[in-house]
């Protein structure tokens, strides 16, 4: 029988960092979506998906990505 690992896979890293350290900036990101639902625009809440993005790539330690990736 295999043993659960001790060690925090990237996914749950990422999974506790977006929920614990970046918990403020997914909020706004979270409130700004809420706010524009209705009338979805192209980068209507470009600052705060570029801010949560970043805390989370600061958080998990990834390198930058160019702004065309998925944080």
């Amino acid at each position: 029988m295999q043993t659960a690992k001790t060690s925090t896979t990237p996914l749950r890293q990422l999974a506790l960092h977006s929920t614990t350290t970046c918990s403020s900036h997914a909020t706004a990101y979270g409130k700004c979506i809420l706010a524009a639902y209705t009338d979805v625009r192209k980068d209507s809440c470009k600052q705060e998906f570029e801010k949560f993005g970043q805390c989370l790539r600061e958080a998990v330690c990834l390198p930058h990505y160019d702004k065309g990736s998925i944080f």
